[in-house]
């Protein structure tokens, strides 16, 4: 994992070298989450500014997290419309409604289940973009989400508590990466 965190991080401030342009003259984000791999979970982002003040942003992640037998991976996507109220799209303070889908495998052994989970929230953030390209993103906000269980044949919904990724939850994070 920290391998991976060094390569992206080598990548985007290569990457950012070949976008020697004015900040405002950007378009595209292309960024990692550096808390969530705190997590045990990778997470991509995508923003694209559509106007001054509007950008969509589409979050693509997997999470592998867990204990002694308890295991819980899978995907996840994240799309959210973000809106900057001062006119500086993907450059500035925002506030972005999202979506969230997870469809996560769980494992305690010897039990296994899926794991769907579909909600929603609102976040706040600041986005900040250097004249060479590097992004730093730090955002905060809450969520509602409604998780749906399938156990295998041999298990028992019993084994497995899907707390975590059901109801109320909060969203942190702080992602790194370039502008192009």
């Amino acid at each position: 994992m920290k391998k991976f965190l060094l390569l992206l991080v080598l990548v985007s401030m290569g990457l950012s070298s070949f976008a020697q342009k004015e900040a405002s003259t950007e378009k595209n984000v292309l960024k990692v989450n550096t808390l969530s791999l705190f997590l045990g979970t990778g997470s991509l982002f995508f923003e694209h500014g559509f106007s001054d003040k509007i950008s969509g942003q589409l979050g693509v992640g997997y999470l592998n997290y867990g204990s002694n037998d308890n295991r819980f991976s899978g995907l996840f996507l994240t799309p959210e419309l973000k809106y900057y109220p001062k006119g500086n799209a993907i450059d500035g303070m925002y506030i972005a409604p999202y979506l969230r889908y997870q469809n996560l495998t769980v494992k305690v052994d010897p039990d296994k289940a899926s794991l769907t989970n579909m909600g929603g929230g609102l976040a706040f953030g600041r986005q900040w973009i250097t004249n060479s390209g590097f992004t730093m993103d730090l955002f905060f906000g809450g969520h509602y989400t409604s998780a749906k269980l399938k156990v295998d044949e041999s298990g028992t919904e019993n084994m497995f508590n899907t707390g975590a990724f059901d109801g109320f939850g909060v969203r942190v994070g702080f992602a790194i990466g370039f502008g192009f």
